[in-house]
């Protein structure tokens, strides 16, 4: 499925990455069972070997090396769909303690099931981010929020900012097309400071960007909005 472990290797390598045997084994193990499941339910559009180990598995790893993610930090991946970034962040950081949130029970299933067969811990739960952001149990209880092409920048925004603790970090994975700029005011508004930007290819020269957000001060209590607030009038 995937390419052998010394051409991964090398890969990973080329970015400061070190990949166990043991870690890409589960890796190996994880693609085989996303394009099985693949064929009868939608989850993802790349299925060929060499496109999964670049497209997801090392540009989820490089969100840990390019984002800092601090140690033993608890995580939070909004819309994890087929489970990029967090389940590889999984793998390969299993001092992170990692929660998967997405708005369709089938991906949510897919994500259960996948966790069984790796034999990999993380809490993987339907629901809407505008919702559960207004939970006690939820509302800035994570160390750090990812997201994955989910929604576009200030919309994105009031989604991911009110589950960030206080001195938290958002990281929001992009394409190269997407400017930060129409989101500063989202990111003052819901307590974030743009901390960083940080540009970078993949092999084969797809390019991509992460936005490091600090968390600096409490969302105000309004935010998030109700889903349909939130996208015909964005921040």
């Amino acid at each position: 499925m995937l390419p052998k472990y010394e051409e991964a290797a090398a890969m990973f390598a080329a970015y400061d990455l070190d990949v166990s045997r043991e870690t890409y084994d589960k890796m190996e193990k994880y693609a085989a069972f996303l394009v099985d499941y693949n064929q009868n339910v939608n989850l993802t559009a790349v299925t060929e070997g060499e496109e999964i180990l670049k497209k997801h598995f090392l540009d989820s790893l490089l969100l840990d090396h390019y984002g800092k993610i601090p140690a033993s930090a608890s995580l939070l991946d909004i819309g994890s769909g087929a489970g990029f970034p967090g389940v590889p962040l999984a793998l390969q950081r299993p001092d992170l303690e990692i929660t998967l949130l997405d708005s369709l029970q089938k991906r949510i299933t897919f994500l259960q099931k996948l966790s069984e067969h790796l034999e990999c811990k993380y809490d993987a739960f339907h629901g809407r981010a505008e919702l559960d952001a207004r939970k006690e149990t939820m509302r800035e209880q994570f160390d750090v929020v990812t997201a994955r092409a989910v929604a576009a920048m200030p919309t994105l925004a009031e989604y991911c900012l009110p589950f960030v603790k206080v001195g938290g970090l958002w990281l929001a994975m992009k394409g190269p097309g997407e400017p930060v700029e129409p989101a500063k005011r989202a990111i003052g508004l819901l307590g974030g400071s743009l901390l960083d930007t940080i540009r970078y290819q993949l092999p084969g020269g797809d390019e991509r960007v992460i936005y490091v957000v600090k968390k600096v001060s409490h969302t105000p209590t309004k935010y998030p909005r109700n889903s349909g607030q939130i996208k015909q009038k964005p921040l």
